[in-house]
């Protein structure tokens, strides 16, 4: 049985805030290990748009989803966090789910209280399931995982639609259900932040939209002071996506201008990793040795 599921639960619940950056894909998740994070979650915002080129709107399906996982956490060391958006249905679906994710290698797993096809947290129109409804769901997961240190995270997106005592109310309803950990997603303050998590009775993730400025509905705050409001763990989902977006959008202008334009041929090393750096990060060294090997 893995022991990630368990050094994953041991993260969350020491004193010191979880930092945990989103991933998507072999450069991000590569790139996040060699910082030296031991965690990351899959995002799935980053999932459909770098797989799909489509938008987070519930358009990936399951299979996508744990494909990803299972590739991700094949190529690295990390305690990958994974997002199941609503489960794939209701509390059976959810169950199975459960089940794919634990055996792709993920160390936990999120759903959330969204009405399907759910949507980014930062986007306008959003609507949740009864509460309910998501209890049985979360009953569901606990029940399909066969490591009991697997961690389901119960996310709710009620504080928008509903209001901030909703949020909390279901948030303690999914921790009776039996939830790890909580997810409050697009709260819009810190005393908001700080209420949630001194009320309820599991740990508290929250998202900071770095690169989402302006859609994101929960301010900026740092690890620190959010660690100070009682948070016990942080991700930022479009940190890694957004950057990645940026750099290509620079090396293309300049691409763009300089060779189809003016006719030069100009190396960027100031745009460009090497193809030293790329092989590293990659690790061509291990399957070089691994040949010889076998000669």
């Amino acid at each position: 049985m893995s022991e990630k599921p368990q050094k994953l639960k041991d993260l969350i619940n020491a004193p010191e805030i979880l930092i945990t950056p989103g991933v998507y894909d072999g450069f991000s998740a590569r790139i996040v290990e060699k910082m030296g994070f031991k965690t990351a979650t899959i995002s799935g915002a980053g999932i459909s748009e770098t797989r799909l080129g489509l938008p987070d709107r519930g358009i990936v399906g399951l299979a996508d989803n744990v494909n990803t996982c299972s590739n991700l956490a094949d190529c690295t060391h990390l305690l990958l966090q994974a997002d199941a958006d609503t489960g794939y249905g209701n509390e059976v679906n959810t169950y199975y789910t459960v089940r794919a994710f634990e055996k792709a290698g993920a160390a936990a797993l999120m759903i959330e209280d969204q009405v399907f096809p759910k949507r980014c947290g930062h986007m306008a129109g959003k609507e949740v399931i009864a509460a309910e409804d998501m209890v049985k769901k979360v009953r569901a997961a606990v029940a399909a995982r066969k490591n009991p240190d697997f961690v389901i995270k119960a996310r709710t997106d009620a504080a928008g639609p509903l209001g901030l005592e909703e949020a909390i109310r279901r948030l303690n309803m999914y921790a009776e259900a039996g939830a790890d950990c909580l997810f409050a997603d697009a709260l819009s303050s810190e005393r908001d932040i700080e209420r949630v998590a001194r009320n309820v009775p599991k740990p508290l993730s929250v998202n900071m939209g770095l690169g989402i400025r302006s859609r994101s509905t929960t301010p900026l705050i740092s690890p620190k002071q959010l660690q100070d409001l009682g948070v016990a763990q942080v991700s930022y989902p479009r940190l890694l996506s957004a950057a990645s977006i940026r750099g290509m959008l620079n090396a293309m202008t300049v691409f763009k201008e300089d060779l189809l334009e003016k006719g030069l041929v100009v190396d960027r090393p100031d745009l460009l990793v090497s193809f030293e750096d790329i092989c590293d990060l990659f690790g061509l060294d291990e399957v070089d040795r691994l040949e010889k090997s076998f000669q």
